[in-house]
């Protein structure tokens, strides 16, 4: 199994609930193809360095997965195919990698992102309550 990422640029004019419609179009997709997803990380709606289909905005989004160079042949037919999609790029992360170390990566990436959700709560609470304080004062 191999790493990849893949970086695709969708249109930014298509509504909420089909953009989600899209990213879990590739979502099952790369489960269908025995793939591991790492990770799906929005990067948002940006300025385009320069106009694709005539078109200056796109909303970028990043896949982190494991997966065969089949996964990768079926995932970017689907983005030719796809209108929706502006731009994308393959890149091998690595050659030889173990689901295993893919699945507890996923796992740590779980418990960090809980941990930090709850600093962040902590956080609000501290702030909430200093607030409060000060207000009795």
């Amino acid at each position: 199994m191999r790493r990849y990422e893949t970086i695709f640029i969708a249109d930014s004019d298509i509504n909420e609930k089909d953009r989600k419609g899209l990213f879990d179009k590739f979502i099952r997709l790369i489960a269908k193809e025995n793939g591991i997803l790492v990770e799906f990380d929005e990067w948002g709606n940006k300025k385009l360095a320069y106009t694709i289909n005539k078109k200056m905005h796109g909303y970028y989004v990043c896949i982190t997965y494991g997966g065969t160079g089949a996964l990768v042949t079926e995932l970017e037919r689907n983005f030719r195919i796809d209108d929706k999609i502006l731009k994308f790029m393959t890149i091998l992360l690595e050659k030889n990698v173990d689901p295993e170390t893919l699945h507890e990566e996923i796992t740590a990436e779980i418990a960090a992102k809980d941990e930090a959700a709850a600093l962040e709560l902590e956080h609000q609470e501290k702030k909430k309550t200093s607030i409060s304080k000060d207000k009795e004062e």
